[in-house]
């Protein structure tokens, strides 16, 4: 069987998960929620994609107070959140001035915190959220007003959550996905992409700017801060990936994934990866 290896000195940590070797989609954390018929909401045409209710909108700037200051301090303290390659947004400013499309690896309950913070858009971001997790009291608020949109369960939702992208994307909002689809903690490998976020991107016009967690190993003062097992966090963010215009509709997103995905496994410093780039949808 051939062995799946990082470079010299990269530290994989082992938090007592087995993940899975032929399902790179599988579900580890349940999601609990209330009875569908009791729930918060339905996640079909009824439910307001766009919400500029003043509680919405007083809500996401609670939200983002919360996350740019007791969240950020938990992390810094208990998991030495690291956050490296600002210099390139920098670089790109101009690039990405009319919006982007930020994808990471999806390997901890706050890792879509992670990215905000890296990116410091708390006010101006979006992001697709499997439904259930809104029906969920634990997640609802922090999901909900951090700029989470459901994924309709029905059809006629799709109208709806569509038109939501359309609208955050003209007004030069950024916009967040998870290509992976569902979370392993601390998985050290980089899973298959999903088409439908480079999609997005390519339709919209506008660049992808991966991210990628990586992990440290607990040392000093944060051994009294957090349990042994669970390491540190760094996440990185990389050079923008654009579409290809002189490629097909087609072949420009998997020209996307492709390069976006590659960029991801160096900078995670993966030799041997054991899954290939994207999902066969």
């Amino acid at each position: 069987m051939k062995e799946f290896k990082h470079k010299e000195g990269v530290y994989v940590p082992n938090i007592g998960i087995e993940y899975p070797t032929d399902d790179a989609s599988k579900r580890l954390v349940e999601v609990k929620v209330e009875d569908s018929s009791q729930g918060r909401w339905q996640f079909d045409e009824t439910f307001p994609y766009i919400d500029n209710s003043f509680s919405y909108k007083f809500n996401r700037i609670l939200n983002a107070a919360f996350q740019s200051t007791i969240v950020a301090l938990y992390h810094r303290i208990c998991l030495g959140l690291r956050i490296e390659g600002r210099d390139v947004l920098r670089r790109y400013k101009k690039e990405l001035k009319g919006g982007a499309l930020t994808v990471c690896n999806h390997v901890w309950r706050e890792d879509a915190v992670m990215v905000y913070h890296a990116v410091r858009r708390y006010y101006t971001m979006h992001m697709p959220v499997f439904a259930k997790h809104l029906n969920n009291p634990g997640f609802y608020w922090m999901l909900r007003f951090m700029g989470g949109v459901p994924v309709p369960e029905s059809l006629a939702g799709m109208r709806g959550f569509n038109a939501a992208f359309d609208s955050f994307h003209s007004k030069g909002d950024w916009i967040h996905v998870f290509p992976e689809a569902v979370r392993w903690d601390c998985y050290s490998f980089i899973r298959p992409f999903h088409k439908g976020t480079f999609t997005m991107a390519y339709k919209y016009g506008c660049p992808v700017v991966p991210c990628v967690i990586t992990y440290r190993e607990r040392k000093g003062i944060f051994r009294l801060t957090g349990k042994k097992q669970i390491p540190l966090f760094t996440i990185r963010i990389l050079e923008p990936v654009f579409p290809n215009k002189e490629l097909n509709r087609k072949d420009a997103i998997l020209d996307m994934v492709t390069r976006a995905h590659e960029e991801m496994k160096k900078a995670a410093g993966i030799i041997d990866n054991p899954w290939p780039s994207i999902y066969e949808d």
